[in-house]
């Protein structure tokens, strides 16, 4: 290789820099390539353009530092006006060969590595993309949680004595749930993969909605437990075929945060649930049906009205969204699909490099589930909301035993739901704005372990009624880790392939800590539930180290990787870019998220 050749390699290889995952400086860029603009003249905003040894000219690119992630970081002095096209592996003829996307990539008719645009186009463009993409899946996840939580509002109708249960059976019923989900969730992924989540979200959805709504006919156990179970594996997969849905449009830092907004959804959608209960269970009576009856049917109905929307408004990709009934011109002009593509693209070059309808082999499909790196976010999944959700699923219950009505059960449920928005979204914020997953994870452990503590240690059912609400509300209003971890996983397996198995055995784990949060409250330690509340107290303790290991593991797997890259030589870095068969977060280039 020349020398003049040798010096138009990829910025990271100039620098010694890497693809990272989670980028929380502002020195590189997104995909972690190196910013190193030293031989620009530039007033702070955009590097003017420059000619290599050989004379070819290359179109000026954004400095990383000028991008400002969140509205309030946005001044009268911020120049929308300054490019934002990122410094990427595609700018050096080299490197960008590499990392071509295949010809059968449904976007790659967009695909152009020197297309430029401004800050002020981008930001428009994921207003855009919210409103268009993001407001509906948030609209789909409160209709998913609507089906699937209303159960705990029928509890407070006299659900489990109108078919002769007890909680054991209610917790069996949660267990049948999980465990179906759980089983679905990897199946239902690959089927996602293979037609496109944009038809079959939409076809989970009316199928549920029908199995939910016949819930109207429930008659005892056996029929409590088979539609659970139906529930579960018609409902498996939405989540992880949801999350790989929404990365074909946003930045690793952007769906984070978007996540945020789908949690909170979920907890709008419990907010909504308990509006909704407190008005329908009072049909009891109406042509002698029990009030919970009504409400599982009409809130299936709801449902279904959704999934028929579904249909229409989920589009397959940023350049697929004209259609007959989206309209023949699209939601997207062509110069905001350039933008979407390549934007997303130059942060993540291995987002291209697969359609988005190709189905996972079983080659590959194990070659990812035998990806190690990812294990320690699977086992954090396994256990990470148990010390909250045993409490949350037996909310209704507590607050029914204290000596509230129905109607009040009900409704006092909304202030710890509130509270959980709230945390959430600080925790989420604060999490991108820092750069520092592991210990912002960590904090809904350490907001837990006091009020577990005061369970484990005093019987809430001998004190004052609210004040026992209070803490139960506390408790619940933890910042829950969940939207990050969600993106954690999808930052560190740093592909298409290893991103759709990924999210879901993530979210299988985060299922099976379901199951086990289902039966840790038993009926021979109720009411008071102390050696169950010892168990949380022991996990949420046990949570703490975890997160402590998870850091260090990956502290050190990237340690390693900088020692044996910087070790090398820049020819033997462009040889490695070259020739490496290496894919995703196994390349020696790429560095962990934590």
């Amino acid at each position: 290789m020349s020398t003049a050749l040798t010096k138009q390699i990829d910025l990271r290889v100039r620098s010694g820099g890497v693809v990272r995952a989670d980028d929380p400086s502002g020195d590189s860029t997104s995909d972690g390539s190196s910013t190193d603009l030293s031989d620009d003249k530039t007033d702070g905003k955009t590097p003017r353009a420059k000619t290599t040894e050989v004379g070819t000219t290359i179109a000026p690119l954004g400095v990383p530092a000028n991008e400002k992630r969140f509205w309030w970081q946005r001044r009268k002095s911020y120049d929308t006006g300054a490019i934002a096209t990122q410094p990427s592996v595609f700018d050096d003829p080299d490197s960008a060969k590499q990392y071509q996307p295949p010809a059968t990539w449904e976007n790659i008719s967009r695909f152009d590595p020197s297309a430029r645009w401004t800050w002020g186009e981008e930001h428009k463009l994921i207003r855009k993309i919210d409103l268009k993409i993001m407001i509906w899946a948030c609209v789909m996840f409160m209709a998913l949680e609507l089906d699937r939580a209303n159960i705990k509002q029928a509890l407070t109708d006299n659900f489990l004595k109108d078919l002769h249960m007890n909680t054991n059976d209610y917790n069996l019923g949660n267990s049948v749930f999980k465990l179906s989900f759980l089983c679905a969730e990897l199946p239902s992924q690959l089927v996602s993969k293979w037609i496109g989540p944009d038809r079959w979200i939409p076809a989970q959805m009316v199928i549920w909605s029908i199995v939910a709504a016949a819930q109207f006919w429930l008659s005892g156990r056996t029929s409590f437990l088979t539609c659970r179970a139906l529930l579960g594996i018609i409902q498996g997969g939405f989540i992880p075929d949801i999350i790989l849905y929404l990365s074909y449009f946003y930045k690793h830092h952007e769906l984070t945060i978007r996540l945020g907004f789908f949690w909170t959804a979920y907890s709008i959608a419990d907010i909504i649930a308990a509006f909704l209960a407190s008005g329908l269970l009072r049909l009891r009576g109406v042509y002698s049906y029990a009030g919970w009856r009504w409400m599982f049917l009409i809130e299936g109905l709801l449902t279904m009205v959704v999934g028929l929307f579904s249909f229409v408004l989920m589009p397959p990709s940023p350049t697929q969204t004209a259609s007959k009934l989206r309209g023949k011109k699209g939601w997207f002009t062509e110069r905001e699909e350039i933008i979407m593509v390549n934007r997303i693209i130059r942060e993540d070059p291995n987002k291209g490099s697969m359609h988005n309808r190709q189905p996972i082999t079983p080659k590959l499909l194990w070659k990812s589930m035998c990806d190690y790196d990812l294990w320690p976010l699977y086992i954090l999944g396994l256990t990470f909301q148990i010390p909250e959700t045993t409490p949350a699923d037996y909310l209704t219950l507590t607050l029914k035993g204290l000596g509230f009505d129905t109607l009040k059960t009900n409704l006092l449920v909304i202030p710890s739901v509130i509270g959980k928005i709230i945390t959430m979204l600080i925790l989420t914020y604060s999490a991108e704005i820092f750069g520092e997953l592991t210990f912002h994870a960590a904090a809904s452990q350490v907001w837990a372990l006091p009020a577990l503590v005061f369970l484990y240690v005093v019987d809430i059912n001998k004190i004052n009624k609210w004040n026992a609400f209070g803490l139960m509300t506390f408790l619940l209003s933890y910042p829950s880790a969940h939207p990050i971890q969600v993106a954690w996983n999808s930052r560190n397996s740093n592909g298409v392939r290893s991103r759709t198995v990924s999210a879901a055995l993530y979210n299988m784990f985060v299922q099976a800590c379901g199951v086990i949060a289902s039966n840790i409250y038993r009926a021979d330690d109720a009411p008071r539930y102390k050696r169950g509340n010892g168990v949380l107290l022991a996990i949420c303790i046990m949570n703490m180290g975890l997160y402590a290991l998870t850091k260090g593991y990956y502290i050190w797997r990237n340690k390693s990787r900088d020692k044996k890259w910087n070790s090398m030589t820049e020819d033997e870095r462009l040889n490695y870019l070259a020739t490496t068969k290496e894919e995703g977060n196994k390349r020696l280039d790429f560095r962990f998220a934590h």
